[in-house]
């Protein structure tokens, strides 16, 4: 009960700052992060839960077609903990903050195609690709501070 309080207020926050908060123009992109540290600690399916959950509710509040965030978000957490376990690479500070910047940008990218593909085109091509670029590296320091639990 205990975890469910502290990811509700989390994310409850998440969209409050992201939403009030941009750099030059740019949102914040927290929720990636949210998801990002749960695949850092959940493991695959946890965070393929939390992270579809989260968005879906994202889905929701931006009042546009019901999925592409939902499925960006479940894809990273299913991937992150993949990329994060040390079977394949050994976290490194540096590991982490590609990793949030990598994860970011996919993000982005899937929500794009989605929309593009089966809504409208939310934006040209060069103000998606600027804002998939400074969100990722906005992003890019907490892959820093957000470390798997096996890290050294």
């Amino acid at each position: 009960m205990r975890h469910f309080l502290y990811w509700l207020i989390l994310i409850f926050l998440s969209f409050i700052l992201q939403g009030r908060l941009s750099v030059i123009g740019v949102p914040l992109d927290l929720t990636t992060l949210l998801v990002y540290y749960a695949g850092t600690r959940y493991g695959q399916t946890k965070s393929l839960l939390l992270g579809g959950a989260i968005g879906a509710l994202e889905d929701i509040l931006s009042s546009t077609i019901l999925g592409p965030n939902m499925l960006a978000k479940g894809i990273i957490g299913f991937s992150v903990p993949f990329f994060t376990s040390g079977g394949f690479f050994r976290w490194t500070p540096l590991l982490g903050i590609i990793a949030v910047s990598f994860f970011t940008l996919i993000d982005n990218t899937i929500v794009f195609l989605a929309r593009s593909l089966f809504d409208t085109m939310p934006t040209a091509i060069s103000n998606a690709l600027f804002i998939a670029i400074m969100q990722s590296l906005l992003n890019a320091p907490a892959g820093i501070f957000i470390r798997p639990e096996h890290a050294d």
